[in-house]
């Protein structure tokens, strides 16, 4: 299994996923044609992609999802029966082909070829949020951002895995202290809405083992958090803690605009 976090952040979140038979998209939060070019970027072909997996309805997660279903007939999308419901009422995405739409539930595993993916429920203001557990040729990476925490149902879906994408949203001060209104400040800080830097190392801490050799650090606030509060917070918590993990461990940074490398998991 290869993975790319194309783009990642408050402005549009989506990630590749390579296996032996499928190339697969992880969310869809940007235009059809800036996730064509980021493909492109890591030397994959928009063509060949034939699955995504949508983790709600918010525009920074779902906007190009239509334009690609629409586009390219091959892609079988994936989301729970609450997201596609309210997609479908709101038009948020366009007319979305009803013969490429696919249900997979909360606590759900569906299996195809070589790929298992695991559905989980998280918290937060979406119509009915999940992320999703991805397993082949026996690795699994767990992608889990936009939930203001993350319970023990939800560790114990995604504990030892073979790779993270992890939400690092904010610094706790920084967002105490910035621009935004309190009602906006609540809603981050609130259950529903996103964690905070030492949450997600905490949360790690609970579930990585020495088989985890990727973190991504992702959905990274621009106005809230930077990248070495971010990564400095992961390897405090992580690898200068007690966290039971490989010394060749990578953590690695997101961007909203640049890929990362496709890594081998």
């Amino acid at each position: 299994m290869r993975v790319s976090v194309l783009a990642s952040g408050s402005t549009g979140n989506t990630s590749l996923i390579e296996t032996g038979q499928h190339k697969i998209l992880m969310d869809a939060g940007l235009s059809g044609k800036k996730i064509k070019t980021l493909l492109g970027e890591v030397g994959v072909d928009i063509n060949d992609i034939d699955m995504a997996f949508l983790s709600h309805d918010h525009s920074d997660h779902s906007k190009g999802l239509g334009v690609l279903m629409r586009r390219y007939p091959r892609i079988a999308a994936f989301a729970n029966s609450g997201t596609w419901e309210y997609l479908s009422e709101s038009h948020k995405i366009g007319q979305i082909p009803v013969q490429q739409m696919n249900i997979i539930e909360p606590g759900q595993t569906k299996t195809f070829g070589d790929l298992d993916v695991t559905a989980f429920a998280t918290s937060h203001d979406a119509a009915e949020p999940q992320y999703y557990v991805f397993s082949s040729a026996g690795k699994r990476m767990a992608f889990l951002t936009d939930t203001g925490y993350v319970s023990q149902k939800v560790k114990a879906v995604i504990e030892d895995a073979d790779a993270y994408m992890m939400e690092f949203n904010y610094d706790d001060m920084m967002l105490r202290n910035g621009p935004y209104s309190w009602s906006l400040k609540q809603r981050i800080l609130s259950d529903v809405g996103h964690l905070s830097n030492d949450d997600a190392g905490q949360a790690l801490l609970d579930v990585v083992s020495n088989k985890t050799k990727h973190i991504f650090l992702a959905h990274r606030s621009q106005h809230n958090n930077t990248a070495k509060l971010a990564y400095d917070a992961a390897k405090q918590i992580l690898v200068n803690g007690d966290a039971n993990l490989p010394s060749d461990v990578k953590i690695m940074l997101t961007d909203p605009d640049e890929p990362t490398n496709l890594e081998q998991i």
